[in-house]
């Protein structure tokens, strides 16, 4: 009897050692799993990314009520999203106030309404009004830069513009900008002066009508300086472009890639799909298809001083077709691959400068920059071009579906199983354990 009591004492003993054992470990060193389909209890990796970037203190105050009549108890839910973010940087603050019992504070902060989030961040503030990871996100990132940054385009004469909203207009790549913390203004050559010296990059897409001389000359000297350009280019005349082409070394190849990769997957033939990215800081971790509608093939010159880098080719059993023929003329069309991206680089008065030119306009307008990673391909470049390098993130994995459709016959034998199959098994098991004791 004796023993069988000191063998109890000792197992409970070495099970709360045990315990206290496991409760030590797990509190220094933590660890969770998220396993859940859609990881719906983690981030982004893009949101991590941006969070790694960040070294110093994160603070956030929301001005929100206690309960709300659709949510309850809404400073549980912030509590509990805020920790999503705390999981991978620790030194985020989270500060709840009440906008009715310290109306002062809120309107010391320029707070508006209830639920309103303030994030500050190196001295700087972001003010949000729906909470979720887009937009928590979409603030740190703007605070993450490192400094201001102007991206200007080039209008006056029928170009796309970066806050247009008809279906050539560039408006949603716009967008997608503005939430990455760059400010985007027009430039009107033939009245500014010159391009802007505090203007970080300078977009240029193709010009409805000629442009004059000067504005050109405004262009060349923009660039002579070191300034960095995206030039989205179609397979059209240039209209007074063509001393810039002859600045950046460029060979344009008339006429428009066919691709017959695109009439495989019900595509127009005249959209290239970008499928080959070349080693570079603006396609690393990029496995995106991308879209090239109505492009042309690019080219350069060799020993033109720039340094240059293939960044996308598409086509690689098609054409370039003069007459958009859709069958391949040996004696007319020339063969692909094709070249439909460039990043230039060169040093010009101890100034790192960066050129991307694209060989479709089209590729980031509003009709088309939702296929496949344009749009993050697009942001990609511009942070290149900033020279944001640490902003360029691998673009988010899509969503897996969540919902499970049964037909009626599987419903009925999962029906079948868990109401009198499985319980009976269990009854069967109990029995067979009842009469093996007696």
């Amino acid at each position: 009897m004796n023993n069988v009591w000191l063998r109890n004492f000792a197992f409970v003993v070495a099970l709360l050692a045990a315990s206290v054992a496991l409760y030590q470990l797990a509190a220094r060193l933590p660890a969770q799993w998220d396993v859940t389909q859609n990881k719906l209890n983690s981030l982004d990796k893009g949101s991590v990314d941006v969070l790694r970037q960040m070294s110093g203190e994160i603070r956030i105050t929301v001005y929100v009520a206690q309960q709300d009549a659709k949510f309850g108890d809404v400073r549980k839910l912030i509590r509990e999203f805020i920790a999503l973010y705390q999981r991978y940087k620790s030194d985020i603050s989270l500060t709840l106030v009440d906008p009715v019992k310290d109306a002062e504070a809120m309107r010391k902060a320029r707070v508006q309404g209830n639920g309103e989030m303030v994030v500050e961040y190196a001295g700087r503030s972001e003010h949000i009004t729906t909470l979720n990871e887009q937009t928590l996100t979409s603030a740190l990132l703007r605070l993450a830069h490192s400094k201001d940054q102007l991206l200007m385009y080039v209008s006056g004469h029928g170009e796309r513009r970066l806050d247009g909203t008809a279906n050539f207009d560039l408006g949603e790549f716009g967008k997608r900008l503005q939430q990455n913390g760059y400010r985007i203004a027009p430039l009107n050559l033939t009245i500014a002066q010159d391009v802007p010296d505090n203007a970080n990059v300078l977009v240029i897409t193709q010009p409805q009508t000629n442009l004059f001389k000067g504005e050109t000359e405004k262009i060349l000297r923009f660039i002579e300086r070191g300034g960095n350009v995206l030039w989205l280019l179609d397979a059209e005349p240039l209209r007074g472009l063509e001393p810039v082409a002859e600045k950046l070394g460029l060979i344009l190849t008339p006429g428009v890639v066919i691709d017959p990769a695109a009439q495989e997957m019900n595509a127009p033939a005249d959209w290239t799909l970008g499928t080959g990215y070349a080693p570079h800081a603006i396609t690393q971790n990029f496995d995106l298809i991308t879209v090239f509608p109505f492009a042309r093939a690019l080219g350069m010159e060799d020993n033109h001083g720039w340094e240059r880098h293939i960044l996308v080719e598409g086509a690689m059993h098609g054409w370039v077709s003069t007459n958009h023929d859709q069958h391949f003329n040996k004696n007319r069309d020339i063969p692909g691959p094709v070249n439909l991206a460039l990043a230039l680089h060169r040093t010009v008065a101890d100034r790192d400068q960066r050129v991307v030119v694209v060989g479709s306009g089209s590729f980031l307008a509003n009709a088309y920059s939702g296929n496949g990673g344009n749009l993050d391909l697009g942001v990609n470049m511009v942070n290149w071009l900033a020279n944001e390098e640490r902003l360029i993130t691998i673009a988010p994995q899509t969503a897996k579906d969540g919902t499970l459709t049964l037909s009626k016959h599987q419903l009925t034998v999962l029906s079948v199983v868990l109401l009198v199959v499985l319980p009976l098994l269990l009854i069967g098991v109990g029995v067979w354990l009842w009469w093996r004791r007696r």
